[in-house]
């Protein structure tokens, strides 16, 4: 009896899950998160793979990450480092070359998400893409002051009347894709910074793809700084204007 049922649940979980971590002065979140996901694919039994991309962080973010891998495995913990910090555009490009999943999930590594939540509106909906909403239903944001508040709500509303994308939450960092589909959208994205993610799915919209929205509760980071400063806002009002201008 026993044996049936674990039968089942590889025939049932045969899809692999590759996670895709950009980390830049993580050291403190990183095995945190990578506990969380191993425990979360460990209970569902799915097959998984993290990929930890760091940029060169000066706080040894990449040797907590080769600890990691003696604890976990390299089969499961992958590190791609880069020499300095490229952006998270480019660090997703050169995550997905690493990649062996048939679905990709991309997320931040300050604690902020939950995974579990896109696989299960992946299998409910067969979508080629599915994001995380702070904005949708009963979805929301905690430990956020006023100004990131402001400047989330304004880039995304800005980006609604502009683009009109067809999904609510176009700044955040927290999806699913079918790896072949975000291969696609990959070679048709130019952003690299954080227009990254809010040009994915306007490049998704223009390609027909299916795109399901599930509501987060998105929590502010426990260790660490927001990398979210004045260069980043300017250069997501630039490739915003751009991506107005091109699609």
């Amino acid at each position: 009896m026993a044996s049936r049922r674990g039968n089942a649940k590889t025939g049932e979980h045969s899809d692999k899950y590759s996670v895709l971590l950009p980390t830049y002065n993580e050291r403190e979140n990183l095995p945190l998160i990578v506990w969380l996901l191993a425990k979360y694919f460990g209970e569902s039994g799915y097959n998984y793979e993290i990929i930890v991309i760091d940029d060169g962080s000066p706080d040894g973010t990449l040797q907590i990450a080769e600890q990691l891998q003696k604890i976990y495995g390299a089969d499961k913990i992958l590190l791609r480092p880069r020499a300095k910090k490229l952006g998270l555009g480019t660090a997703y490009i050169h995550g997905i070359k690493h990649a062996s999943g048939n679905f990709v999930i991309i997320m931040d590594a300050d604690l902020s998400h939950h995974v579990s939540t896109l696989p299960l509106k992946q299998k409910e909906g067969g979508y080629d893409l599915v994001s995380g909403t702070r904005y949708r239903g009963d979805g929301g944001v905690y430990g956020w002051d006023l100004r990131r508040k402001l400047i989330s709500r304004g880039a995304n509303f800005v980006t609604q009347v502009l683009l009109r994308p067809g999904a609510s939450d176009l700044t955040g960092s927290f999806r699913l894709y079918k790896k072949e589909v975000l291969e696609k959208l990959v070679e048709q994205c130019v952003s690299k910074g954080y227009v990254f993610q809010m040009e994915m799915i306007v490049r998704a919209r223009q390609l027909g793809y299916t795109v399901g929205e599930v509501p987060i509760s998105f929590v502010d980071r426990v260790y660490g700084e927001s990398k979210l400063g004045g260069n980043e806002i300017v250069s997501f009002l630039k490739g915003l204007l751009t991506l107005f201008a091109t699609t």
